[in-house]
């Protein structure tokens, strides 16, 4: 909480990295295109260590590629995001914790084919699946199959196959881009008999066309929210939603249990008819600040926004990655992944804590931006003593000065 570095973790990167009780650590391995990463780039394995940086578990079998010389690789062609059984939202919740040694797990990955109907370039697909333990695939899901439950008017139809021609070179697709997966867990819904929130469907967010749905195990899309937010009152109170991230239903046990939480990013996405800022139909709508929203699912109801407006030329923006997670009193992390940020905000809108990243790119020494923070309590960790917590208070800024030299 005073923002020292206690562990790094080398063998890991991406899709994303969470910390698992015990100390165990999960998330992607061998990132990048070609090869390791798969077409369409992402991690060729999704593994599992545990504190000393062992492997206990590794899933790495959703599609056979050819490699270089003519070889063939089994790769996960894992990217954005994973769920382990227990832990539906993915991070803590009091009375649930993520299976170690055994359970299901949720992945979300690519798959390359071609869908005419849908476009006449090969598509970067979504591609769902649930596998055992022991790495059976005991569920999946493509995005291709079901377009026709996405909600797109015909202007956004023709848009799709319009866009997809200006990708660079032999790129494929990525005509949705899925950016987040999750279970949608034990929830009130459910127990007040409405199917449709199942604690086994799976909840999505497609980035480049605004929608956010759920999918039942039958595989069809029972709810959904987007991609055009005038189709209802309810809707157009809520106003659009732009390039989101991370939307899942509040775990229970925590404050707000069962609404739906999403970090609605802005910048720009969406399908439809061309604009002269869109001419091809893509991106067409466009906003330059972030809202981090909690609704009630079943009504549509917004319960709650956190956004900065009104402020000149200051705003809240990520234009891109970044989450919201509930904490046990009732606060929200924030990662305003962009900025390289991340913060903690009661629910009348006061900052109470705040990290700035400091690990920049090697790369590129401007950039810090990071994918997720995630908050755990210090059990999960028992290799190490829990460190003392020190209050940080911020200066005066009017009285603050540098001691000259």
């Amino acid at each position: 909480m005073n923002g020292n570095l206690i562990r790094r973790f080398e063998e890991v990167s991406g899709a994303p990295v969470r910390i698992l009780p015990g100390g165990y650590v999960m998330g992607g391995g061998a990132m990048g295109g070609g090869m390791g990463g798969g077409m369409g780039g992402g991690a060729s394995a999704l593994v599992q260590l545990d504190w000393e940086g062992n492997e206990v578990w590794r899933f790495d079998k959703t599609e056979l590629l050819e490699g270089p010389g003519g070889n063939t690789v089994w790769s996960a062609r894992l990217h954005h995001d994973w769920q382990r059984e227990g832990s539906p939202a993915g991070y803590y919740a009091p009375g649930s914790e993520p299976s170690l040694m055994s359970g299901r797990t949720l992945i979300l990955a690519n798959k390359n084919v071609m869908r005419p109907e849908i476009s006449d370039r090969r598509l970067q697909d979504d591609y769902v699946l649930e596998v055992s333990w022991d790495g059976e695939v005991l569920w999946d899901w493509l995005a291709s199959d079901h377009v026709d439950e996405l909600g797109f008017s015909e202007a956004a139809r023709d848009a799709i196959r319009r866009s997809a021609p200006g990708n660079q070179g032999d790129q494929d697709f990525d005509w949705l881009h899925l950016n987040s997966l999750s279970y949608l867990g034990p929830n009130r819904w459910y127990d007040q008999g409405d199917e449709r929130f199942h604690p086994d469907n799976v909840i999505f967010s497609s980035r480049q066309a605004n929608i956010v749905a759920i999918v039942a195990r039958s595989g069809e899309i029972v709810w959904r929210m987007g991609p055009d937010f005038r189709e209802t009152e309810a809707l157009l109170e809520i106003g659009q939603i732009i390039g989101q991230h991370h939307p899942h239903i509040i775990p229970e046990g925590l404050p707000g249990a069962g609404n739906l939480m999403v970090f609605d990013n802005g910048g720009g996405a969406g399908y439809g008819e061309p604009n002269p800022a869109a001419p091809n139909g893509r991106s067409i709508v466009e906003r330059y600040s972030s809202r981090v929203l909690e609704i009630n699912p079943v009504t549509m109801e917004k319960v709650w926004e956190y956004s900065i407006q009104g402020h000149g030329r200051f705003h809240f923006f990520s234009h891109n990655v970044s989450m919201a997670q509930r904490l046990p009193n009732g606060n929200t992390l924030i990662t305003e992944g962009a900025a390289g940020r991340a913060f903690e905000v009661t629910v009348d809108h006061e900052i109470v804590w705040e990290f700035i990243n400091p690990f920049f790119y090697e790369s590129d020494d401007t950039r810090h931006n990071f994918y997720r923070a995630y908050r755990v309590p210090y059990d999960w960790i028992p290799q190490l003593t829990p460190p003392e917590e020190r209050p940080v208070v911020p200066p005066n800024l009017s009285d603050f000065r540098i001691e000259p030299q």
